[in-house]
């Protein structure tokens, strides 16, 4: 038989592991959301604007 606190712990890794798989999988049926990285009369000159192609 196995002690009390190797159960408990075992439970609650089984538990934590569970809810991250919900987790992931609900948020892989949502998919990404659409949203623009740079919209329109974003600053080119910014730190973090897209690099000029040549």
């Amino acid at each position: 038989m196995v002690s009390r606190t190797q159960k408990t712990e075992r439970r609650r890794y089984n538990r934590d592991r569970d809810l991250g798989r919900a987790r992931k999988r609900k948020a892989t049926k949502a998919g990404t959301p659409a949203f623009p990285i740079h919209p329109e009369g974003y600053d080119p000159n910014a730190a973090d604007a897209k690099p000029k192609q040549a």
